[in-house]
C-alpha cells in the first residue's frame, strides 16, 4: 500500500516557506504522493490555492514524490503519468469561456513535463450546484458531461497523429497537442460519494484507473465488487483499477487513525492519503506531525 499525505493548504495559506518545508519533508521521509484539493467557488470558501499553479512550483523544489490534484470539479483528466490527487472535471472546461478539455489537457500535459512525470489526475463530478452555475454550466448534467469529457480525454495526437472527437457538449477536428507527456494516457482516478450511484460504478469500471473510496472498511468489499463487475462489463481487468482512501491523523478520530490504517491495509487498498489538517496545526506542528505519523503508521510507509 502506497501511503501519502494531504497538503494543509487551507491551514498554511500563503507561507509558501512552510509549503515547501512539508513537501520537501514528506518526499524525504518516503510518503508517497502529494494530494491537493480543488475548489473554485463554495459558500464560506476558505484559503485555497489553484492545484495546477501550486503543484508546478512544488515540482520545481521536489524531485520524486507523486503529485496528485485532487478531485478536480473544472476538468477531466488527460494523459500524464502519476502526480495529482482528486478534482472534479466538468466546471473547469466550461471555465474560461467555454474553454475545451484540451486546455486542461495541455495543462496536465505540461505538469507531467515540468515533473518529470509524477503525475495522477483525480477528477470528479462534484456536489455544487453554485459552482456549476458560476461556470455558466447545468448541474443536472454534469454526470453524461463527464462521461463524454473522459472519452474525449482518451483521444491524443502529437505531429502527424491527429485527434478527432464529436460527441454532444464537446468537439476536436484534426487537432494535436505538442508537447505529450510519454506516458499516453496519463493515469486518471475518479472521486464520488461514500455511497457511489450506479452511474458513478459504471463511471469507474468504463473509464478510470482508480477510485477514491469514502466508504468504510467494512463496505468497501460490497462496493469495490460493484466496481468489479462494471469493470468486466467494460472488458476490462478489475485489478488495473487502483483504490485509495484518507485517514486524519488528527482532530476527532486522532487516537483511532493507526487502527484505521491497519483496517485499510488489511483490505488490500493500493494507496492512502495521511491528512494533518483539521487540528487548527501551525506550521511547525504540521511539520511535526508529519513526521510522528511517518514513524508510527502501522507497517511503515511503503514506495
Amino acid at each position: 500500500m502506497r501511503i501519502g499525505v494531504s497538503l494543509p493548504v487551507r491551514e498554511l495559506e500563503d507561507d509558501l516557506g512552510a509549503i515547501k518545508d512539508f513537501a520537501q519533508t514528506a518526499e524525504a521521509l518516503g510518503y508517497t504522493h502529494l494530494r491537493v484539493p480543488d475548489q473554485v467557488l463554495w459558500q464560506g470558501n476558505k484559503h485555497l490555492h489553484e492545484p495546477m499553479m501550486l503543484l508546478a512550483w512544488v515540482a520545481a523544489v521536489t524531485q520524486s514524490i507523486e503529485l496528485v490534484p485532487s478531485v478536480m470539479v473544472r476538468e477531466t483528466a488527460l494523459s500524464a503519468k502519476q502526480v495529482w490527487e482528486p478534482g472534479w472535471l466538468p466546471t473547469h472546461f466550461w471555465h474560461l469561456h467555454e474553454a475545451k478539455p484540451v486546455l486542461f489537457a495541455k495543462q496536465v500535459a505540461e505538469l507531467y513535463r515540468l515533473s518529470g512525470g509524477r503525475v495522477r489526475i483525480e477528477v470528479g463530478v462534484g456536489a455544487s450546484a453554485d459552482e456549476y452555475r458560476a461556470m455558466g454550466h447545468d448541474f443536472g448534467s454534469r454526470g453524461r458531461l463527464c462521461d463524454e469529457q473522459l472519452e474525449l480525454l482518451k483521444c491524443r495526437g502529437t505531429g502527424e497523429e491527429a485527434m478527432n472527437f464529436q460527441g454532444r457538449w464537446e468537439w476536436v477536428e484534426s487537432a494535436s497537442l505538442n508537447p505529450l507527456p510519454e506516458q499516453r494516457p496519463i493515469p486518471v482516478w475518479i472521486g464520488g460519494r461514500a455511497v457511489p450511484s450506479p452511474a458513478f460504478v459504471r463511471r469507474i469500471g468504463a473509464h478510470a484507473d482508480g477510485w477514491f473510496v469514502l466508504c468504510s472498511p467494512e463496505d468497501f468489499p460490497a462496493v469495490k465488487a460493484g466496481i468489479d463487475q462494471a469493470a468486466r462489463a467494460a472488458g476490462r481487468q478489475p485489478g488495473s483499477i487502483g483504490t485509495e482512501a484518507g485517514v486524519a491523523v488528527v482532530g476527532l478520530r486522532q487516537a483511532e487513525w493507526r487502527d484505521r490504517v491497519s483496517s485499510w491495509r488489511g483490505v488490500g487498498l493500493t494507496h492512502l492519503c495521511l491528512r494533518t489538517l483539521g487540528g487548527g496545526l501551525d506550521a511547525s506542528a504540521h511539520l511535526a506531525t508529519l513526521k510522528q505519523a511517518a514513524e508510527e503508521v502501522p507497517g511503515g510507509l511503503v514506495a
